[in-house]
C-alpha cells in the first residue's frame, strides 16, 4: 500500500501556509540566523501570504502582511517593510469586521516599527503611540501582555 499522504489543492495551500508561517517564526526567533536564513525567511514570509491568498479571508492577507512587514523591519529593511505595512493596515481596514481587536494593534505596531526601520523616527513614534493605545485596550488580558511583549521586544532602529 501506498504511504503517501494525498490533498485536495485547498488543504495543500492550507498546509503549506501553515508551515511557512512556522518556519517564519523560527527563523525570527533564532539568535544567530546566517545570511542564507534572512534569505529563506523572507521568500518563506512571501510565499506562505501567497498560499493564504488562495485560499484564505482578507484577515489572512492582513496577518500575512504583517508578518512580511514584521520580517524587512527586523532586517532593517525599511521600503519593503513600510509597503506591507502600508498594505497590512490598509487590509485591516478594508476587511474590518473579521479582524480582532489585537490585529489592529499589530497593524500599528507593524507600521510604527516598519517606520522606525526607514529611519522615519516621529512616525514611528506616532504609530508606535497608536499600538500602545490599541494594547492596552485589548479585551483579553493574555493577548493584552503577549501583545505589549511583542510591542517592547525586538529592535526598534535607535526609535525606543
Amino acid at each position: 500500500m501506498n504511504d503517501v499522504e494525498r490533498y485536495t489543492v485547498e488543504e495543500a495551500h492550507h498546509r503549506f501556509a501553515r508551515t511557512l508561517h512556522g518556519l517564519v517564526w523560527g527563523l525570527l526567533t533564532k539568535a544567530d540566523r546566517t545570511s542564507d536564513e534572512d534569505e529563506r525567511m523572507v521568500h518563506a514570509a512571501h510565499a506562505s501570504c501567497y498560499h493564504w491568498l488562495q485560499i484564505g479571508t482578507g484577515l489572512h492577507h492582513q496577518r500575512g502582511e504583517w508578518l512580511l512587514a514584521h520580517v524587512y523591519a527586523v532586517l532593517g529593511l525599511g521600503e519593503p517593510a513600510l509597503r506591507h505595512a502600508c498594505r497590512c493596515l490598509e487590509l485591516t481596514n478594508q476587511h474590518a469586521r473579521l479582524m480582532q481587536d489585537f490585529d489592529w494593534a499589530y497593524a500599528y505596531e507593524g507600521l510604527a516599527r516598519a517606520q522606525a526601520a526607514a529611519g522615519n523616527r516621529n512616525e514611528a513614534l506616532t504609530f508606535l503611540a497608536r499600538a500602545q493605545k490599541a494594547g492596552q485596550a485589548l479585551e483579553k488580558e493574555e493577548d493584552r501582555k503577549l501583545f505589549l511583549s511583542d510591542l517592547n521586544a525586538g529592535d526598534w532602529h535607535g526609535v525606543r
